[in-house]
């Protein structure tokens, strides 16, 4: 099996994208995934499948899939049209001059008879005819043909009806009577116009991912050596940048690749990525990301990753493929788009024939049939769902919460308790001391500060690095021999041979009743001294735990550390439900009952964590997590981003709110408006031009997600 993604062009809502993922499946394709907003296609195929076929089939339905070394990015709407008119816009523009004259027919008194003549309004507006007949018509056909009605379906048949006729009354010498070029003109012109704002609209909702993509291009400056071993500068796209090569970069410039810092220091921000404004400091060994901005400082630093291994790359394939998932709402939407349009022309046709039947009147019961064609608006429908989401995901990645898929977005708003790992997610994973005692009375406190000090900065282990940042002193003691003994501790023998060590109960000589610390300080083997250490609680964590309560979510602490140290720190930050001591089989087990009893989410980061993450309704990782848990969770929090799961909840509660006014709105609008325009309450001009609004009111509802407050 392979995973083949296309750009298709000529989408202009997702009454198309529905189309063509119908199309997709019915030719065996699996996983099928359209994204209108950006031509994203993406599928599962068997290895070696004919793509030719598949790729005239779209063709046939008036889409048209652009080749990659094309390089053109895909568009809404964005299919050659008539005098090579390629876009809304364009269109737009060309129609708009023509439209204005017709208009001015019926604005300028009867006097100025040429542009009242009926063979000049017709002159007028066959060139805007012509252009709806091959831009609408052409589509509508091949959607007909292919068996799946589309929006263009409608246009065209009420611009047709008005133009043909009018021209019957300009054959017949009927003009006076048949006037209603105008009508045609108007329609083509104000759908367009619908077609460009809503184009603006989408685009909009796709500004945060357009930032990423944006920082992904960058010119890099490299470090190459001559012969005689020299540094040598120069400039190059990143793109061309390989895994190991030397790249410098400097204050003010973007990080052009993910890379590792070898030499130097700097202040960083990485904003564009976890939605974090404060600048991070970042030393030798720490990790770049590339997109990135340094503030201050100058580094030298290798290349870690490159193309789609990025961290960047990443984040925009993983929220593209988001956007191009159903959540379980969108369902309602497509089944009922799915029989629109033959709704509406048979609704069109019985109001013509009614209308007739009552009053015997040809213009005002064809009037009232188009009116009730260019109405009607599926793509409202269709734009309900996918609009609201591209908007929820594009803000989550903004501000550093990665989404695997939309419909863990939508699940978000049933979640009723959040299950807690502790170290490494309420805990920084970072060490602190507690408490400590002297027990040898001929050292004072500040001697054995000194004393820790002086033996655990020879060690890498976490708690020594802790010990000694937290003891340092400006004087230490010298040693003649130092040997770290794994699972141990520290040993050390001064000049005048006495020995030293600082480690785990091992060290300790004789046995002790106190086996509960965490380092032992001994003398010659004789315990002179204890530490006890606690993990750091992160300092968002009450914060988050406060706003669970206060939206009435149970908290639950679920790990693998002792269970007097999770009591201890579930009573810190008022969680109720504590589980320590367990395996993950065991974490699973309990996760799994959990999310029977309630909608659960579970966050986590480490390797034993990732079979309960897959366990929970919504699994979430932190950013550092093992790659393992990364994969089993459908959210991930950037930057060490606790603080970030109520801004998580939040957007998917919203986003679903969203969703439901949308829906609301588009429903709504056609229950009302096909009646209204069946009675002849509405013009056709009219009636288009609402129609041409009514999508970009959805996209503007959905683009108020970017700003509107979640918390």
């Amino acid at each position: 099996m392979q995973q083949i993604k296309w750009k298709v062009s000529g989408m202009d809502c997702n009454t198309c994208a529905l189309h063509i993922h119908k199309f997709l499946e019915k030719k065996g394709l699996q996983q099928v995934k359209v994204n209108f907003a950006n031509g994203d296609v993406w599928f599962v195929a068997e290895d070696g499948f004919a793509e030719e076929p598949v790729k005239k089939g779209i063709a046939d339905l008036g889409y048209q899939v652009i080749p990659e070394q094309s390089g053109t990015e895909a568009t809404p709407g964005s299919s050659t049209s008539f005098l090579s008119l390629s876009t809304h816009l364009q269109r737009l523009l060309f129609c708009l001059p023509f439209a204005l004259v017709l208009l001015a027919s019926h604005l300028l008194p009867h006097s100025i008879a040429w542009l009242h003549n009926h063979w000049f309004q017709l002159a007028v507006t066959l060139p805007v005819f012509l252009l709806g007949l091959q831009f609408f018509g052409r589509s509508a056909f091949k959607s007909i043909k292919a068996g799946m009605p589309n929006m263009n379906v409608l246009i065209t048949l009420g611009a047709t009806a008005a133009f043909l006729y009018s021209l019957y009354g300009s054959l017949t010498g009927q003009a006076e009577q048949y006037l209603f070029y105008e009508t045609t003109t108007t329609i083509i012109t104000l759908v367009l116009l619908g077609n460009y704002l809503e184009e603006r609209s989408i685009a909009s909702t796709q500004r945060a991912l357009d930032n990423l993509i944006a920082a992904q291009k960058l010119m890099a400056t490299m470090i190459a050596f001559d012969d005689q071993h020299q540094e040598q500068y120069f400039q190059i796209e990143n793109t061309a940048l390989k895994v190991g090569d030397l790249i410098l970069i400097k204050s003010g410039e973007q990080v052009p690749i993910d890379c590792k810092i070898l030499w130097g220091e700097a202040h960083v921000n990485e904003s564009i990525i976890t939605g974090e404004s404060i600048p991070v400091h970042k030393y030798a060994k720490d990790t770049l990301i590339g997109g990135s901005i340094f503030e201050q400082g100058t580094v030298k630093a290798q290349v870690t990753a490159v193309g789609e291994d990025t961290v960047l790359s990443g984040i925009i394939q993983l929220v593209r493929g988001a956007q191009g998932e159903k959540p379980p709402m969108q369902l309602l939407a497509d089944k009922i788009s799915a029989v629109f349009i033959p709704l509406v022309l048979i609704i069109a046709l019985l109001t013509g024939l009614i209308n007739y039947i009552v009053l015997h009147n040809v213009e005002v019961s064809l009037m009232r049939s188009i009116a009730v064609l260019v109405i009607a608006c599926p793509c409202a429908m269709g734009l309900a769902t996918p609009a609201a989401i591209a908007v929820g995901l594009g803000r989550a990645a903004r501000n550093g919460i990665l989404f695997s898929n939309a419909r863990s977005l939508e699940l978000f708003r049933h979640i009723k308790q959040v299950v807690f790992d502790k170290t490494g997610t309420l805990t920084t994973g970072r060490f602190r001391v507690a408490r400590f005692e002297v027990l040898d009375t001929t050292l004072s406190e500040e001697q054995f500060k000194t004393l820790v000090y002086s033996l655990e900065k020879y060690s890498n282990h976490p708690i020594a690095i802790c010990l000694a940042k937290e003891f340092k002193t400006t004087t230490d003691m010298r040693w003649r021999q130092v040997e770290e003994v794994k699972g141990k501790g520290i040993y050390a023998t001064d000049p005048n041979g006495i020995d030293y060590s600082a480690g785990s109960l091992k060290t300790v000589k004789q046995t002790t009743a106190a086996d509960h610390h965490q380092v032992y300080v001994c003398r010659g083997g004789e315990l002179i001294g204890w530490i006890d250490l606690e993990d750091e609680i992160r300092p968002e964590a009450q914060k988050v735990i406060d706003y669970l309560h206060k939206k009435n979510i149970k908290t639950i602490l679920l790990s693998g550390d002792s269970l007097v140290r999770c009591e201890a720190i579930g009573a810190r930050l008022g969680i109720g439900l504590i589980y320590g001591e367990k395996l993950p089989e065991e974490k699973m087990e309990i996760v799994g009952c959990l999310a029977s009893e309630a909608p659960t989410a579970m966050i986590g980061d480490g390797i034993n964590d990732a079979p309960a993450l897959a366990k929970a309704t919504v699994g979430i990782a932190m950013s550092e997590a093992s790659q393992l848990a990364m994969q089993s969770a459908q959210v991930v929090l950037l930057n060490q981003g606790l603080n970030k799961l109520p801004d998580a909840l939040g957007l998917g509660r919203h986003t679903y709110l969203t969703i439901q006014q949308n829906l609301f709105w588009a429903f709504a609008y056609n229950v009302v408006a096909i009646p209204v325009a069946a009675l002849g309450l509405l013009t056709p001009t009219f009636g288009a031009l609402v129609m041409a609004f009514s999508d970009v009111v959805l996209a503007i509802n959905s683009v108020r997600l970017f700003v509107k407050r979640v918390r």
